[in-house]
Parts: C-alpha cells; sequence; structure tokens
C-alpha cells in the first residue's frame, strides 16, 4: 500500500541546507508530541497493546516508503556479567516507539544531505499526527449516534449499580477534551515549526510548505478548521495538491484551487437542495446560489466576481490554447488563486 509521506512529496523542494542543533531540537520535540498523542503505555507502565499495534503500523508504513526493513534497528543482542563476573548474553527486540525514537533522534553524521535527513524524520511525525487525527474524526463521525445512545440510557429507569451523573454529559465532556487535547498538540507543532524557523505548518494529516503568517493566520487556519469536517473531503484534497504542486513547482496548481472552490459551491447547492440537475458547469451552480427564489445565498454581484474567477482562472489555463502561447500563472498569481480560493470556500461554509 502505498503512503503519501512529506519526504517524496516535497524531494524535489529544498527546505534545509544545513542540520544544526535547532533541527535537532525540532524532531526531538515533534517526536515528543507524537508520544503525547498515541502514548505507548498505560499509567502503570504497561504497554497500551491498542497503540502498540499503532506504533508498529507507523513503522511499516514509513520502513516501506523509505524502501527498508526496519527504519532502526530492533533486535539487540550484547554480553552483560553477573555478580560473579560470569558473562551471559543478552538479546531480545526493542519496543516498537523506541525503534521509532532512535530513528527520529538519529544523530546526524551526513549520511545523506540534510534536507533529505530531516523530511524523512519529519515524515515520521506527519504519519503519527496522521493516524491520531483519523482516530478523532471517526470519534466524531460516531458522536451523534453514541449521543442518542447515551440519552437512551439516561431515560432507562436505573436497576442495580449504574454509575451516577448524566451519561449523555459524560460522553460530551469526553468528546469535548478529547478535541481539546488534539487540536493543542497540533498547535503545539505548528508553534515548533515557528520557532525552529521551519516553512512548514501541519492541517489535516499532511504537513506543507507554510504561508505567509499572517496568511497563514487570517486565511489558512480558518479554511482547514472548516474543511475538516468530511463534508467537505474533496476540497481538501484538491487544496493540498495545489499547494503541493506550488510548493513543487508542478503544473498547474491554480486549476486545483479552483477544483477545490467547486466542489464547495456544488456541495452547498446539493445540501440546499437548489440543484437541479441540468448544471453544465461552475457558473450554473453559482446560479443557485444568487437565486432570489433560493433566497439569495450570495449578492449578485457576489455571483459575478465567483464567477470571473473560474472565467480567469480556471477557464485560462485548463482548457487547449491551440497555437496560442501556453498560459501560464506567476508564482505571485498563483499564490493569490490559491488563497482567493480558501477565503471563498471560508465565506461560502460559514454561511451555511
Amino acid at each position: 500500500m502505498l503512503t503519501d509521506i512529506f519526504a517524496y512529496r516535497y524531494l524535489d523542494q529544498p527546505i534545509w541546507s544545513h542540520y544544526t542543533e535547532m533541527e535537532q531540537r525540532l524532531l526531538n520535540q515533534a517526536f515528543g508530541i507524537v508520544k503525547d498523542a498515541l502514548p505507548y503505555y498505560t499509567s502503570e507502565g504497561k504497554e497500551n497493546k491498542q497503540n502498540k499495534e499503532k506504533w508498529k503500523t507507523l513503522h511499516d508504513r514509513l520502513a516501506r516508503e523509505l524502501g527498508v526493513n526496519e527504519i532502526s534497528k530492533r533486535y539487540y543482542s550484547y554480553t552483560q556479567k553477573n555478580a560473579l563476573g560470569h558473562e551471559f548474553p543478552v538479546s531480545g527486540f526493542s519496543s516498537w516507539e523506541y525503534v521509532c525514537e532512535q530513528f527520529v533522534n538519529e544523530k546526524y553524521i551526513n549520511q545523506c544531505d540534510a534536507d533529505r535527513f530531516i523530511k524523512e524524520k519529519i515524515s515520521f511525525v506527519e504519519l503519527g499526527l496522521r493516524l491520531r487525527g483519523e482516530e478523532v474524526a471517526q470519534a466524531n463521525a460516531k458522536f451523534s449516534i453514541n449521543l442518542a445512545m447515551a440519552a437512551t440510557r439516561d431515560a432507562t429507569p436505573r436497576s442495580g449499580f449504574r454509575v451516577p451523573g448524566s451519561a449523555v454529559d459524560g460522553l460530551k465532556a469526553w468528546n469535548a477534551k478529547m478535541n481539546s487535547v488534539f487540536e493543542g498538540q497540533v498547535a503545539e507543532l505548528n508553534e515548533r515549526f515557528r520557532r525552529a524557523k521551519a516553512p512548514l505548518t501541519y492541517h489535516n494529516g499532511f504537513i506543507q510548505l507554510s504561508m505567509d503568517q499572517q496568511i497563514e493566520k487570517s486565511i489558512g487556519k480558518p479554511f482547514w478548521d472548516l474543511v475538516a469536517d468530511p463534508l467537505w473531503k474533496n476540497v481538501d484534497i484538491d487544496m493540498k495538491e495545489a499547494l503541493d504542486r506550488r510548493d513543487s513547482n508542478y503544473k498547474d496548481p491554480a486549476l486545483f484551487a479552483a477544483k477545490a472552490l467547486e466542489s464547495a459551491i456544488k456541495i452547498i447547492s446539493d445540501a440546499k437542495g437548489w440543484t437541479r440537475g441540468t448544471e453544465k458547469g461552475a457558473a450554473h451552480y453559482v446560479d443557485n446560489l444568487i437565486s432570489k427564489a433560493n433566497g439569495k445565498y450570495l449578492a449578485t454581484w457576489e455571483g459575478e466576481m465567483l464567477k470571473d474567477y473560474f472565467r480567469k482562472v480556471r477557464n485560462s489555463i485548463g482548457h487547449g490554447p491551440g497555437s496560442e502561447p501556453m498560459p501560464e500563472l506567476t508564482l505571485p498569481q498563483t499564490d493569490w488563486a490559491i488563497e482567493t480560493a480558501m477565503s471563498w470556500v471560508r465565506t461560502l461554509v460559514r454561511r451555511m
């Protein structure tokens, strides 16, 4: 199975020229966040069986993408002396957490160029937070069902021993804490990146090159927070593709930003029951949003601005130019196209 990792996505995009104490600290701190997110041991010091399997999964996925059997040596063997001075062999296997820790915190001695070395370590951190994020998303998806079951338990007459208190209140508190803790871990990782002067940010399972700090704060983060809901999965996927293509200097990143925006418009039209089935493109879906019969979700002038975005950005690079020069956006124009699409998605979603 193929796994999308940071090191591969940014293979041709240089980020680090040297490995310094700052990068060493960053990797150590980032690994600590993964340990907090997926604790390997219980409070009694015993292995958490479920999380042990998750750490093995993380190891195996990264090892396969890096083309190695082990990311760090797991089997150990050495001799030890007893009280009488006699030597005896000691051997065994280290925990999966220890193996992963040795990989991420490995000493840099010019095994390869610093950029590749750090990217491979960062890839483990990305996979760890992605795995925990998927768990949180699954728990949130089941929350409404579990809440209904808890309400039924609360309404059922008590018989025999029963834990006091409301099951609904307990579930709500647990869910809120779970989300708060994970959001805090993500926020810490992004702050660690900032303090280490690493131009990176984590959102919704992926570490990517960050925008300007102010834009990231006012546009990027609100956008990613909104599209974390499964309803906007395709919007999330296409926008990440747009950023990856921009950062790796691949073809047509703005086209994927426009696709993300178009998906958001279609989802809203469908969710509101406005889609007729005769639409032939983004402009017709925009018409659904500005229709007076539909309550003018958007003002007419807003709809015209949206249509103009698709005409000037998506259509110009999404169709063959024939004998004309191949259209190509400059980097500042690409940044504008991506940031504008994010802003539009944010305002559209917030109006639902």
